[in-house]
């Protein structure tokens, strides 16, 4: 057994279903304390369920050298009817070559590898000119908002720049090091309500029914380009995700519909202009109506530079695989470390099973991992 593996299973048996952190991180601070990292423990939030966060950097011999930050979540989804696992979610278990548990995917593997490249690193370049740094949270699969986001504020508060990012979400398609994530979309979302008149429904001439009120608006709004995309970016997209109206009886129209919405968006659209062009289709149909907006993380975009060429060539070396760009899915963490560093990119294990019952990584993908996270610290901080 690796000691890549060990880490990982280790992680994967403290049931850190998010918030909850279960000395997840505690584990990891004894791991780089004895590497000569500065270990940092940051709580934010309610002082009776703080958000736990591990700021740690280990300063290599030139200070102006590269700080790359290696950056995750120690949280994980709940598991889910824990009769349908066929192991226990939080025992690791082995099985035809794979490693289940929560949280193996998604992403303690990642974590795992992180340390254990970061201690080989180390091991073969104690006077190593760069800076290694752990950013961790674990508050990143719920609200997010006493996570990473107050840990970047906190950086900034202490002038600590990040030059680079590898943030180890679950990002490899078919194998290990198919696929890099060097950005992601932006999200906005929205809660439209649109206020009508309540009444009987054998009297309509007496109400407004809001459900019919909103509806040619709504049908317009599906229509619209938003933009067209760019060649990192698919088209920004607006998709529906709830709708809700009535008093639960049948023979009485509502008094409003509430709808839930939400842009996922390229750099080719500002939050402010998606805002202004539905607020106008809204407006242009006489709506009485009120839109509560949230701002969930704006794009960011990577381009090929020291942190992609790097991590690819690492890539093609560990594997044999000439690694794919993309900015597809959903939004993470690095859309907050983003704001404060100019490269960051995703890159982790197979992401099929991630979320899911018997959630797992393969066995064999696990050192080829800690190798490529390794590999970049070489080019980049040797």
């Amino acid at each position: 057994m690796t000691a890549t593996l060990r880490l990982t299973e280790a992680l994967i048996a403290r049931p850190s279903v998010t918030p909850e952190d279960q000395g997840c991180q505690a584990l990891m601070t004894e791991r780089l304390n004895a590497l000569g990292f500065e270990c940092h423990a940051l709580s934010f939030g309610p002082a009776d369920a703080p958000v736990t966060n591990l700021w740690a950097i280990k300063r290599g011999s030139d200070d102006a050298a590269p700080v790359l930050a290696f950056a995750g979540h120690t949280d994980v989804v709940p598991t889910g009817p824990l009769d349908q696992w066929t192991t226990p979610p939080f025992v690791p278990s082995h099985r035809d070559g794979l490693l289940y548990g929560r949280g193996a995917a998604d992403m303690k593997t990642s974590l795992a590898a992180m340390v254990v490249a970061s201690e080989e690193f180390i091991a073969a370049h104690p006077q190593h000119k760069g800076h290694i740094a752990f950013l961790i949270t674990s508050d990143e699969e719920g609200p997010s908002v006493d996570g990473t986001v107050k840990v970047c504020e906190w950086l900034q508060q202490q002038g600590q720049r990040l030059d680079a990012c590898i943030v180890g979400e679950p990002t490899s398609v078919q194998q290990v090091g198919d696929m890099i994530k060097n950005g992601r979309r932006g999200s906005l979302s929205g809660k439209l309500r649109v206020k009508g008149v309540q009444g009987h429904i054998a009297y309509p001439h007496l109400a407004k029914n809001p459900i019919h009120l909103v509806a040619p608006a709504l049908a317009e709004l599906v229509g619209i380009v938003w933009d067209q995309g760019n060649e990192h970016f698919p088209p920004t997209s607006w998709q529906m995700s709830n709708i809700h109206a009535g008093t639960g009886a049948n023979n009485v129209i509502p008094g409003d519909i509430v709808i839930d919405f939400n842009f996922r968006f390229s750099t080719e659209s500002t939050p402010e202009s998606l805002q202004q062009r539905l607020e106008d289709v809204l407006r242009q149909h006489g709506l009485d109506c009120h839109i509560d907006w949230t701002l969930g993380g704006r794009p960011f975009l990577t381009r090929k530079g020291p942190l992609v060429d790097a991590m690819a060539a690492a890539i093609q070396q560990v594997t044999g695989v000439t690694t794919e760009l993309s900015t597809t899915g959903g939004t993470s963490d690095g859309r907050f470390i983003a704001q404060i560093c100019p490269q960051v990119v995703e890159f982790g294990p197979v992401n099929a099973s991630i979320h899911k019952i018997d959630e797992h990584v393969r066995v064999a993908d696990i050192e080829p991992l800690k190798d490529i996270y390794r590999g970049t610290l070489e080019r980049l901080l040797a």
